[in-house]
């Protein structure tokens, strides 16, 4: 005759190593160094060229090096760092030839988004454009930079989403993800910021008038003549460090 099994509390069972919840901690941890990461690199607080010094980066942001190590892969794929055998990794430098063809192919799929946005965009949405565009000048008027282009970056984006095309949208993210640094960069000088306003006015008007065709023509423009400013900028620069 079989013995009963004396009933009392489940036993409590023990974490598993690794297991889901710990993986999520883990990618989410080193997806937020990530975003730290690209901040500093965007607004230039980490210099191109410079290297990544992985304990002075691991005390600025309270992190142990594993993270670091897999945001620094993360941002590596997005062309923003340099990783180099048998060498510490660095920021990666600004290349001439690449800022252009990345801001020419930029150009053109915000021309198309504006031209189908100019067709497509509800009332709601441009009521939206305006009123970005009327705090982007206000950001202008008080010198705050990185609320100005955060604003900026918005707008575009704003734009891409009225045309209403999601594939249009995906291929936008990838260029706009790499051109945000430059975009940044070209923004040094106050003059650009008071030429971006005039342009962005300009496309705005034209969304609002319902032209396509003026729409996708004024965007390019001013896509392009950030990758003027940016490669302008870089000139500059490289002249006054001769």
């Amino acid at each position: 005759m079989d013995t009963p099994r004396k009933r009392g509390r489940p036993r409590k069972l023990r974490p598993v190593e690794g297991s889901a919840t710990e993986r999520l901690s883990r990618a989410g941890l080193h997806a937020q160094a990530g975003r730290q990461l690209r901040e500093m690199i965007v607004t230039g607080a980490l210099a191109p060229g410079a290297p990544i010094v992985e304990a002075d980066l691991c005390a600025r942001l309270g992190i142990s090096r594993t993270p670091l190590r897999e945001a620094v892969k993360m941002l590596a794929a997005q062309g923003l760092v340099e990783l180099r055998p048998n060498r510490s990794a660095r920021i990666a430098p600004f290349d001439a030839t690449h800022i252009t063809e990345l801001f020419e192919a930029l150009s053109n799929v915000e021309r198309i988004a504006a031209e189908y946005a100019a067709q497509r965009l509800s009332a709601r949405e441009l009521g939206h454009l305006r009123d970005l565009q009327e705090t982007m000048e206000a950001h202008y008027r008080a010198g705050d930079l990185a609320a100005y282009f955060a604003v900026n970056q918005a707008i575009h984006s704003a734009i891409l989403a009225g045309a209403h095309n999601a594939t249009l949208v995906e291929m936008h993210g990838w260029l706009f993800a790499r051109a945000e640094r430059a975009r940044y960069f070209a923004l040094g000088t106050h003059a650009r910021w008071a030429e971006s306003i005039e342009e962005h006015r300009a496309i705005l008007a034209a969304l609002e008038a319902r032209q396509p065709d003026t729409a996708g023509r004024l965007l390019a423009a001013h896509v392009m003549h950030t990758s003027t400013g940016v490669l302008a900028r870089l000139a500059a620069t490289a002249g006054a460090a001769a």
